[in-house]
């Protein structure tokens, strides 16, 4: 491979978009003034923010003013745009809410479901209907007069666990969630940082939480590591590369990607920065070699798969992801858009109704990939293009804006600290 694409240099990605959803929710909440710098400026967030100031809260640069004084019904639809965690997060923040909302979204939206989260809202006693008996979006929210529950995730997800978390602050009682593999924690490390009576397990598969109130906070949201994944992955792949990226969250639940590569063999430098934040170094790794993702720790890095399989593409032997059938239900059927990726510039795949095996050993040429209008996808086929010679079109690559606006612009930053 030429290294004429070499990347080199060191960046900030967003910040981390479950932080930021989070975030913007609880300081809604919190009865005064929070402090919340470094959001994700992506369109998924913008939509978050847009629905609680459309309820009542105030932003004001960095600063959120909150508080359930202030909140009101909104005198409109809510729209969450492409955003499934935000809207999954948004009908529990709405259940706690004694009035009607409706919410709902694009057409990858429109098609992904939503009884996984309607289900547990109603034993809790919100009345919510939607498309299909509240399977689809768009989702009719009636709030208030909750009771808590126990439940046991059938699937694992945060976003679940984080709604019925946000519904459970004002559900008489106790609200507790059991889960068989412990999902992101943003949602509990985060209500605790705002005061809430909670309580999680040393194992975090059981979070137990009171009636609460929350108090203001003041939060730096570190990087996405969903982002920082595809420079990180493009360093190794690249010759002559070395990419810095500063800041990351790798907090339980979230640096399983790292781990991964580091399986493949990729030359990665972690420097922490304190108990959930790092710098990460990566540099051209010419001996990937392909590995077996599967079990418990796929919910760590479903987001980072399509740019994984990018990587496991050239590497030596095969890859298998395995236990992922959730990539059917993200923004596109992730399974069907990574091997059409794949196949598009050149590399043997095949899916697998739960994820999917990659030949490995490819060498990549140009295409056109379709991004089927999932962000990631369409990122994923931009690192792919870096070891592919020749121009490759990606088709849908609008949906970058959802989560990472300035893409296109870091990259360019990359490509220049290489030249000089």
């Amino acid at each position: 491979m030429s290294e004429a694409n070499q990347l080199r240099g060191r960046l900030r990605v967003p910040g981390d978009k479950s932080i930021s959803h989070r975030a913007l929710l609880l300081a809604a909440l919190a009865e005064g003034r929070s402090r919340v710098s470094g959001l994700s400026g992506g369109e998924d967030v913008v939509a978050t923010a847009t629905a609680v100031t459309a309820m009542g809260a105030r932003l004001e640069g960095d600063v959120v003013i909150g508080g359930r004084s202030r909140l009101h019904e909104p005198e409109r639809v809510i729209d969450v745009g492409n955003s499934g965690t935000g809207i999954r997060l948004l009908a529990g923040w709405c259940a706690s809410m004694p009035w009607l909302t409706v919410l709902q979204g694009d057409a990858s939206i429109g098609r992904r479901p939503m009884d996984r989260v309607t289900v547990p809202l109603r034993r809790m006693g919100a009345t919510i209907d939607g498309r299909e008996g509240g399977r689809l979006p768009p989702l009719v929210v009636r709030g208030g007069g909750l009771s808590g529950i126990d439940l046991d995730l059938e699937v694992p997800s945060a976003q679940v666990k984080g709604a019925v978390l946000l519904a459970g602050l004002v559900a008489a009682g106790e609200t507790i969630v059991r889960e068989r593999v412990a999902t992101r924690s943003h949602t509990e490390e985060m209500l605790a940082a705002c005061g809430a009576d909670i309580e999680v397990s040393a194992d975090r598969l059981t979070t137990r939480l009171r009636p609460s109130e929350l108090a203001p906070f003041e939060l730096d949201v570190p990087g996405d590591p969903s982002q920082a994944a595809f420079w990180l992955v493009a360093a190794c792949l690249v010759p002559g590369s070395e990419v810095t990226v500063e800041r990351v969250y790798v907090g339980p639940g979230r640096a399983g990607f790292l781990d991964v590569l580091r399986r493949m063999g990729a030359n990665l430098e972690i420097d922490p920065s304190g108990p959930t934040v790092a710098t990460v170094t990566a540099r051209h790794s010419p001996a990937l070699r392909g590995t077996t993702i599967q079990g418990e720790e796929v919910p760590s890095l479903i987001d980072e798969i399509p740019v994984l399989a990018v990587a496991a593409a050239v590497a030596e032997g095969p890859t298998e992801v395995r236990d992922a059938a959730e990539l059917r239900v993200k923004e596109s059927d992730r399974v069907a858009t990574t091997v059409a990726l794949l196949t598009a510039l050149g590399a043997a795949s095949e899916p697998r109704s739960d994820g999917l095996l990659i030949s490995g050993g490819s060498h990549l040429t140009a295409g056109t990939v379709d991004s089927a209008g999932d962000h990631r996808i369409a990122m994923a086929a931009a690192i792919a293009a870096l070891v592919a010679p020749g121009p490759t079109r990606i088709t849908g690559w609008e949906a970058v804006r959802t989560s990472y606006p300035n893409f296109e612009q870091d990259l360019r930053h990359l490509q220049t600290g290489a030249k000089q």
